[in-house]
């Protein structure tokens, strides 16, 4: 007869465990690796009825330590894991294994616990062909609760039933083609899947894969229910544009294809085909997103830790999508994955599922954790200031007033107008606030007509350097400083502004580039905007194609003698000496002022003597050419105010 051993004690809680003082915890998970060791020395009769008797404790060890167990942290905690697995490896392969180990949610933690153990898979294999019709009552009942839930909208209920089945849709590909067989639970997923967000997408395309990936595993795969699954989803794709498929995201986010391809054996050789390019149609290639990183220019406060910095909330967004399926791995080691695998979450997914990391990454411990980030507190010896005072308040001169005093009467304040009744209409008609006629006539009277105005005659064609106004300041050369370039180019050969990629590749396309630094878009788009306007074209054709380098003809603006005018004018204008058309100050005759004259010298001089013929005549041959003078204006003001007076506007 064996001997008895100490029932075991359930697996406690995180939060019981926090409050156990290392010590203590230490001697815990040595008393549970030596039951447990001392347990599995006892023969199968021995083994057998411990397992029936519950006061053994062992079920109930079993259940609490594989739904409250993590990643082992220290050599103690390795050991029972080891044993655990153990324990439940020999408990499963018993004839008649207790029915709550065969329970959905007792697998679903084991294969958790266990994500790669090909013991773990061979263990399901076999229970499922000794117990397959009890494991199928428990998981039909999980079936059932997904789609009633899936069809009523509680997507994040259904969210986290799917987490927890897929290790065990993972590690056991008779559960997931079970979850596979009928299309209610694939119609519910992909009736919901637009609708959902981003996040619970990436679960049920997910969960979706297991599923199928399922459907090409083993010695004869599912391949006739693969593509009927794979049709329907088809049949029921969405027609609005923008909306994501459930079948595009397998085709695109999953390795299903490579699995696909991974199953063709003889026969199968031709079905398998026909699902690669049928999954192939509904691929899409993914562009990398492009990660805006601020560059470190060094003016941030130097801390001690700088060397790490603060994990970017980016990152932690992608490694959160990751420990959503794979709670065991730790944050250190997602990122290294995700470094490997330029931030792609589904290609890491696919890796981890594959278990097809490179050996680099394979080796890494995948429990590690990124270092806390530094602390940016203020140094602790700092001595606080006192709060200062608060600043005193401005005072202004409303100060003690009667409002300030609140002690206004309450029928002078109103909100709004005064007279809520009194209409547009009703101030128009009132004529008692009306302005004075005469004051708006006194107003115009006081207004000045004949006020000075500016002599803009020279502005443009003097030489002397006034601003032409109608001149821009921007240089018209940088608009369009490749416009003569492509005229010229256009107008010897319509050719090179082809749009064919032989052209496009041609030398002369190349030199025009080269001297333009235009694109081929640019250049195309020149030519053809220039084809269908052909006053642009005329305009070109009279700016560039007729040019002669002459500059611009100015007319001539000095004051010049009419042949109907007396000899003497005549000879004024025809004796001129240096001057040429130049723009002297005097009248006719002179010898320096040309056309214009010199000062005073010779006949016709507006500044002789008062009354003289000569001087008469000139100011009337100046005052009938007055716009080629710029005084013109204040003189005509002038003789204006001096008429008012009564007095001669040409005497003195």
């Amino acid at each position: 007869m064996a001997p008895s051993l100490p029932p075991f004690a359930p697996f406690p809680p995180p939060s019981f465990r926090r409050e156990l003082v290392p010590e203590e915890w230490a001697a815990c998970l040595d008393s549970w690796v030596t039951l447990a060791q001392a347990h599995l020395r006892l023969p199968d009769p021995a083994f057998s009825g411990v397992v029936e008797n519950e006061t053994s404790g062992l079920l109930s060890f079993l259940e609490s330590y594989f739904a409250e167990s993590s990643n082992p942290s220290n050599a103690a905690e390795s050991a029972l894991r080891k044993e655990a697995f153990l324990l439940v490896h020999r408990t499963l392969s018993l004839a008649s294994p207790p029915l709550p180990l065969l329970k959905q949610s007792f697998l679903s933690n084991l294969c958790r616990t266990y994500p790669k153990s090909h013991e773990l898979q061979k263990l399901l294999s076999s229970l499922w062909k000794r117990k397959g019709a009890e494991v199928e009552k428990d998981l039909q009942r999980s079936k059932g609760i997904l789609i009633k839930e899936l069809d009523s909208g509680k997507i994040d209920f259904v969210e986290a039933n799917m987490r927890g089945l897929a290790p065990l849709l993972h590690c056991s590909p008779d559960a997931a083609t079970f979850f596979m067989i009928g299309s209610d639970l694939l119609d519910s997923i992909n009736a919901v899947f637009p609708k959902t967000s981003p996040t619970t997408q990436r679960s049920l395309t997910m969960f979706t894969y297991l599923g199928l990936a399922s459907l090409t595993s083993g010695e004869k795969p599912n391949l006739s229910l693969l593509s009927d699954h794979l049709y329907s989803l088809k049949s029921s794709l969405c027609s609005k544009t923008g909306q994501k498929s459930l079948l595009a995201d397998l085709a695109s986010n999953t390795p299903l294809i490579d699995k696909v391809k991974a199953s063709s054996k003889g026969d199968t050789a031709g079905k398998t085909r026909k699902i690669e390019q049928f999954l192939d149609e509904f691929r899409s290639s993914k562009p990398k997103t492009t990660i805006r990183r601020k560059i470190d220019k060094g003016e941030t406060r130097i801390t001690e830790i700088s060397a790490q910095g603060e994990m970017h909330m980016h990152r932690m967004s992608l490694v959160t999508q990751v420990q959503d399926l794979f709670p065991d791995l730790g944050s250190g080691f997602i990122t290294k994955l995700l470094d490997e695998y330029a931030e792609d979450v589904e290609q890491v997914i696919s890796h981890l599922l594959e278990d097809s990391l490179p050996p680099h990454l394979q080796s890494l411990d995948r429990s590690s954790q990124l270092p806390p980030a530094p602390s940016t507190d203020p140094a602790p010896h700092m001595i606080p200031h006192s709060t200062p005072p608060l600043l005193p308040s401005r005072k202004n001169i409303f100060d003690n007033d009667e409002f300030d005093q609140l002690a206004v009467d309450t029928s002078k304040i109103h909100i709004g107008r005064k007279n809520a009744k009194l209409t547009a209409d009703a101030v128009l008609a009132d004529r008692t606030q009306a302005p004075n006629k005469a004051a708006i006539l006194s107003a115009l009277a006081a207004f000045d007509s004949d006020d000075d105005e500016r002599d803009d005659t020279y502005d443009i064609e003097d030489v002397g350097g006034t601003v032409d106004a109608t001149t821009s300041f921007q240089d018209d050369s940088n608009i369009d400083k490749n416009e003569e370039l492509l005229f010229a180019t256009y107008a010897q050969d319509h050719a090179v502004f082809g749009r064919d990629a032989a052209t496009r590749r041609g030398q002369a396309r190349a030199k025009l580039r080269l001297e333009s630094g235009m694109t081929d878009e640019a250049i195309e788009g020149w030519a053809l905007m220039v084809g269908r306007d052909p006053r642009r074209l005329k305009r070109l054709e009279g700016k560039y194609a007729t040019f002669q380098g002459n500059q611009n003809n100015l007319e001539r603006t000095a004051y010049r003698a009419s042949p109907q005018e007396s000899g003497d004018e005549q000879e004024g204008v025809f004796n001129a000496g240096r001057g040429g058309r130049g723009r002297g100050r005097g009248g006719g005759g002179g010898n320096r002022g040309g056309e214009g004259g010199g000062r005073g010298r010779g006949r016709g001089n507006v500044a002789g003597p008062s009354g003289d013929a000569d001087t008469l005549a000139a100011q009337r041959r100046k005052g009938e050419n007055k716009g080629s003078r710029a005084n013109h204006n204040r003189r005509d003001q002038r003789a204006k105010k001096m008429a008012r007076g009564g007095a001669n506007p040409f005497a003195g």
